[in-house]
């Protein structure tokens, strides 16, 4: 490999316009500082050691901003991946070794299967996971969230792996309520709620717009610096109030996590859950994000940015990571504008791991969950769901189907089950086969439905448009439709403009072959207009055209001038 197909481009920025490093690795020093609560709150979301987070905010970010598809697009530990972690790991007793060794292998696996479908060219399989199942699966996974953050606030033992679970664990565990910790936990979440989603009021109305949301995220570090001093201070750990325990110092040396044929078998289902859900996630923020920056994105670069990216994480000791909404905002809202400020951004990461995480000690678990619900709460896509109710009832099904079975029987379930209604939508979809009725509009070659538009219709010919491609799940249901028209006395000739239709299938094939009988037994002619190249090379030396009562004409126009008048010179 050539050295210079080693060097992402976005550094030829830098050597055209030096002066713009300064302003890069200042909005990175910013981003190091302020993402830290979100990476120790995730880790401990995940029912693994914050440390965890930290050492997943590392090389995953300087091996993304590398070799990732996205210039802005930031990669780390997220909300998703991290309940996704806890819940393959359901069956272990949380932040044992067992679980942490497991959770390593988790992000090594996610890593191996997202590589393999880089080098498989495997990108466009996003394709086929509905807006409506991504927002309902995300929505869903912002429930449990929240819902296992609860028993830090409250300070008390809660199942919240379901809604059902987590509403009988509260009911039966509210007496047991710590008191102090439930009223640092609330406090903390009104104010972080306020500060922002009352952001206009309380930034936006003495502070620059632009100044306004780089407040409200600063104050959150300001808030966890003050909730440290606060537990030294008042000693919160003689009030009963769980707190973070110091930090070790340093970073892991490289090693391979425990893999075996067992652990693989069983954590495979998991693994390829998280990495679709993992690309999904990464690649609708980059590709959004590349779109309004008038950039090129390239899906299968970014399966292979992020499958590195957990590669390196599993080897580093941490867990599962992607791309994220909230970690992608923070970067623009702190002035990012190239990957080199992810760089800047590890860098400090594991200068303040290495420096500066004893300090960290006594930051109370409250306040991180309290953190973590405040960056969850907008993930519940109401807006995505109230457009799909507007103009697309079948992706508003999708999202309702894939949210409740989310809350209700978890995460992979959720995913499973809107994936595969979204197929059967599609199903359904190509199965209710549009067929218009058509006619020419004045005296021009246009043809159109002759319900939408004023148009001429022929005596004795039917014009037909199928606005589907043709296969064994819809062949019988087509076939209903048009037998009809072949029994009308009135209809001549039968003519199928097949403009909308890309496949026909061998069971097509024998339909139509069918009803051409139909026709020959009822006097009429069936007749074919505007095969596409693709579809005729199918049909080539079949026996339906060998067999065809009619002719196929090469546009609807050709076929009206041909069958309304046989001696006219209809060639185009």
């Amino acid at each position: 490999m050539k050295l210079q197909n080693l060097i992402p481009n976005w550094i030829l920025q830098f050597v055209e316009k030096p002066s713009r490093i300064y302003a890069e690795m200042t909005a990175g020093l910013m981003m190091a500082v302020l993402v830290i609560p979100q990476s120790l709150g995730y880790a401990t979301l995940a029912g693994l050691p914050p440390i965890m987070g930290l050492y997943a905010s590392i090389t995953p970010v300087l091996v993304y901003a590398w070799l990732g598809a996205s210039s802005i697009a930031s990669v780390g530990p997220v909300a998703v991946t991290a309940i996704m972690t806890a819940s393959a790991l359901s069956h272990y007793a949380l932040g044992s070794p067992q679980y942490i060794q497991l959770a390593i292998t988790l992000a090594f696996m996610v890593g191996v299967i997202l590589s393999l479908a880089s080098m498989l060219r495997l990108g466009w399989i996003m394709q086929f996971v509905s807006r409506g199942v991504a927002a309902g699966f995300v929505s869903g996974a912002a429930i449990l969230i929240i819902l296992s953050q609860i028993k830090y606030i409250l300070g008390i033992s809660l199942n919240s792996d379901s809604l059902i679970l987590a509403s009988q664990g509260l009911y039966a565990q509210a007496k047991f309520i710590h008191l102090p910790t439930a009223m640092l936990g609330m406090v903390t979440l009104i104010i972080l709620l306020i500060s922002r989603y009352g952001e206009s009021i309380v930034w936006g109305s003495w502070l620059p717009k632009k100044s306004a949301g780089f407040a409200g995220r600063l104050f959150v570090i300001i808030l966890v610096m003050f909730s440290i001093w606060l537990a030294h201070h008042w000693q919160f750990d003689d009030m009963g109030i769980r707190l973070l325990q110091a930090l070790p110092t340093g970073f892991p040396s490289a090693s391979l996590p425990t893999i075996s044929v067992d652990i693989i078998v069983q954590l495979l289902p998991s693994a390829l859950l998280i990495a679709l859900v993992a690309f999904i996630s990464s690649s609708t923020i980059a590709g959004q994000h590349a779109r309004l920056r008038g950039e090129d994105y390239q899906p299968n670069k970014d399966l292979l940015g992020l499958g590195l990216a957990n590669l390196t994480s599993g080897l580093y000791g941490g867990f599962a990571v992607s791309g994220g909404i909230s970690r992608t905002s923070l970067n623009l809202s702190v002035g990012s504008n190239s990957p080199l400020s992810s760089i800047v951004c590890a860098i400090g990461i594991w200068a303040i791991l290495m420096f500066f995480g004893r300090q960290l000690e006594g930051l109370p678990y409250a306040v991180l969950a309290a953190v973590i619900i405040t960056s969850v709460v907008s993930m519940v896509d109401k807006k995505t769901f109230k457009q799909a109710w507007q103009h697309d009832r079948a992706d508003a099904i999708c999202f309702i189907i894939t949210f409740i079975t989310v809350i209700t029987f978890g995460l992979n379930a959720g995913l499973v089950s809107g994936i595969l209604t979204s197929f059967a939508m599609m199903v359904y979809r190509t199965h209710q086969v549009h067929i218009a009725t058509v006619g020419r509009i004045d005296d021009s070659e246009h043809y159109r439905n002759v319900k939408r538009h004023s148009v001429t219709t022929f005596d004795g010919i039917m014009l037909l448009r199928i606005d589907e491609s043709l296969y064994f799940g819809n062949c019988q249901t087509v076939h209903g439709q048009l037998s009809a028209h072949a029994q009308d006395a009135q209809i001549r000739h039968l003519v199928l403009i097949m403009t909308a239709v890309n496949h026909i299938d061998l069971s097509a094939q024998e339909m139509l072959l069918e009803l051409n009988k139909e026709c020959l037994k009822y006097q009429k002619q069936l007749h074919f207009a505007e095969i596409k190249g693709p579809v005729m090379d199918k049909l080539v030396g079949g026996q339906l055209l060998a067999q065809l009562s009619g002719q196929v004409f090469l546009s609807t126009n050709q076929a009206v001038c041909k069958l309304t008048n046989p001696d006219a010179d209809c060639d185009e």
